[in-house]
């Protein structure tokens, strides 16, 4: 069923059904996508950066980024163009993590579950502590 709703760019005030932003907001976007598109089809064009693509077209890096992360412009087919890491701003070209950043989270991970079970293993050696109070 469709909502009002507020474009997530211009905040106008639209019927809400697939996309959060509004009709004219979509069509700047395929415009904005057909420039970046015809300019990395050009042979010359395939290993530019992001930084290259945003100056020689004049659309947003976030946009291009958008466009990255909804798999529209892939990453196989352009190689240089990669997107910060979420935690650390190492470019990616997949995910939303780099690997480093990955296995720290691994790695926080196992020693959580390790001190987790050691705290479990102690609690069930411990009988439990009750606390009895009477009234008179």
């Amino acid at each position: 069923m469709a909502e009002l709703a507020n474009c997530s760019r211009c905040d106008a005030v639209f019927v809400k059904e697939i996309r959060d932003i509004c009709q004219k907001c979509y069509k700047e976007e395929e415009a904005a996508f057909d420039i970046v598109y015809r300019f990395l089809r050009e042979r010359k064009n395939r290993e530019a950066t992001l930084q290259e693509v945003v100056n020689a077209t004049g659309v947003e890096q976030t946009l291009i980024l958008k466009f990255v992360k909804q798999k529209r412009l892939r990453t196989s087919q352009f190689p240089k163009l990669s997107y910060p890491c979420a935690k650390c701003g190492e470019p990616i070209i997949t995910g939303e993590l780099c690997e480093s950043c990955v296995k720290g989270f691994k790695a926080d991970l196992e020693k959580f579950e390790e001190i987790r079970s050691v705290e479990q293993k102690s609690e069930q050696k411990e009988p439990g502590k009750t606390y009895y109070l009477f009234d008179k």
